[in-house]
């Protein structure tokens, strides 16, 4: 195993011929994927990884300065592929991840067949003609929440994201997770992502681009997949799920893995919608 794969865990399911790269978003790591892997790895190779900063991941490996920009998580996949030697695979990222993945595919589109995007966003902050969904206001008041009591912040946090009540699995996931990551390095990555403005860079995709999102989602506004559709330059595709909440892989696993698998399975050409 490569130093690449060690620091980021990365694991290597199934034998099919064709690979799937599966990236989670902020506060998870890729635990968050445990009820789609046991349908793919009969017919797919699967690559799973956690981020740099993700609690499994050792905090002496996390570079402030590398990781200031989504450009060093990019990086970061691309290295995995590389290491891996894959020639190409269907990408499968959530929450901030499907930025990542989009910014990959930018710089090495010959590594993509095709990315399926949960629940993503190329800015979070409002701005004139756009809804991101928060106000600076909103953000620094976080920013301050996580900084002062960060296990209070989390336990506050965990179930307004999944949208579910604290007593459920899905939340009680997500917060142990979320828990896990040192309060320094989680204050730098949501910093980063919520400040984030990719919407530039949109035109630049040519890889296919299947949307996903929940109906109501606290991070993410259902206008914002239509953006992104309307936005990217290559072929996409944009489905709404009846799904409430930031993390449906986890709190409606029912209703997300028919979907998912579909568009995995699906391309766009072939008339999915």
């Amino acid at each position: 195993m490569g130093i690449v794969e060690q620091a980021h865990n990365v694991r290597v399911l199934g034998s099919g011929q064709q690979n799937i790269v599966l990236g989670h978003g902020f506060g998870t790591d890729q635990s968050v994927w445990k009820h789609l892997i046991p349908h793919l790895v009969d017919n797919y190779k699967v690559i799973l990884f956690d981020n740099m900063g993700a609690g499994t991941t050792n905090p002496d490996y996390f570079d402030f300065e590398r990781y200031s920009s989504l450009e060093g998580y990019a990086h970061d996949v691309i290295a995995i592929l590389e290491e891996l030697q894959v020639g190409s695979c269907i990408y499968v990222g959530h929450s901030v991840m499907c930025m990542v993945g989009i910014i990959a595919s930018i710089t090495r589109p010959d590594l993509f067949t095709k990315i399926v995007a949960v629940a993503g966003s190329p800015r979070y902050l409002n701005d004139v003609d756009y809804y991101g969904g928060f106000e600076q206001e909103d953000l620094n008041q976080l920013y301050e929440a996580m900084s002062s009591n960060y296990k209070a912040w989390c336990s506050g946090f965990a179930p307004l994201a999944v949208g579910c009540d604290m007593e459920s699995v899905a939340v009680q996931e997500f917060s142990r997770t979320l828990f896990n990551m040192r309060p320094d390095i989680a204050l730098s990555v949501l910093r980063i992502i919520f400040q984030s403005d990719l919407r530039h860079i949109l035109p630049s995709v040519t890889v296919p681009c299947h949307i996903i999102q929940s109906i109501k989602d606290l991070a993410v506004p259902v206008v914002v997949s239509e953006y992104l559709h309307r936005n990217i330059g290559g072929e996409s595709i944009v489905e709404v799920m009846s799904t409430e909440g930031h993390l449906p892989q986890l709190s409606s696993p029912d209703i997300v893995i028919p979907v998912l698998l579909r568009h995995i399975r699906c391309d766009i050409s072939y008339g999915l919608s």
